[in-house]
């Protein structure tokens, strides 16, 4: 069943200014991808609020500082004392540099720029020059040559979707596993404690009684 702006808005308030472009694109990529059921949509809604900061944020935020590089990636950034090592103080607070740094080689990025050019997008932040690749064609999208479309409701909605059906969390949802559906985005693999898991399962207990 379609969701309504007043539902979305309860969920998550702080999208007031972008519910009215949403809706309709979110609406649109669930009937897609058979995100159709109460509980469906409730982890759905739940975990593209988290990740785009209640739909506001439809690229990843890059402006590191030199501890924050540390902290974020400690194989690459962090020294053996536990400060931040000469290469994450050469980098902090430049984001283009640190996105084609952490990124060169990962994803499919191959080419000089890649990191940046394909920075986390969209609602559930595809990253990368293959995983762009993979969505485009999963959507019937050039998102390879234009990833920033991607930054556009419909496209961040549509792409959402298809990586949430494309990894089985909708039969994730059925059975209940809200953590695991959050450690699957946040790290990959089911079992883990991923990032924000409190705000996650509140997001998704809400949903579940505006939905009701």
């Amino acid at each position: 069943m379609p969701i309504t702006e007043q539902q979305l808005l309860q969920i998550l308030p702080n999208a007031r200014p972008v519910a009215g472009v949403f809706v309709p694109a979110l609406n649109r990529a669930m009937a897609r991808f058979k995100i159709d059921s109460r509980v469906r949509q409730a982890a759905f809604l739940a975990q593209v609020g988290h990740e785009s900061g209640h739909l506001r944020r439809m690229v990843e935020n890059l402006n590191y500082s030199a501890p924050g590089l540390a902290s974020t990636w400690p194989g690459r950034y962090r020294a053996a004392d536990g400060n931040p090592n000469t290469r994450a103080l050469g980098l902090a607070r430049r984001p283009e540099a640190i996105a084609n740094d952490t990124y060169a080689g990962r994803n499919g990025n191959t080419q000089q720029g890649d990191g940046w050019r394909f920075r986390g997008r969209g609602l559930l932040q595809v990253t990368g020059r293959a995983n762009y690749r993979a969505a485009g064609l999963g959507l019937g999208l050039p998102l390879e040559a234009e990833p920033e479309l991607l930054e556009q409701a419909e496209q961040a909605s549509l792409s959402a979707a298809w990586w949430w059906a494309t990894h089985g969390l909708n039969e994730f949802a059925d059975a209940g596993r809200i953590q695991d559906i959050g450690s699957i985005i946040n790290t990959g693999q089911p079992g883990r404690v991923p990032n924000g898991a409190a705000d996650r399962k509140a997001l998704y207990d809400l949903a579940l009684k505006v939905l009701a």
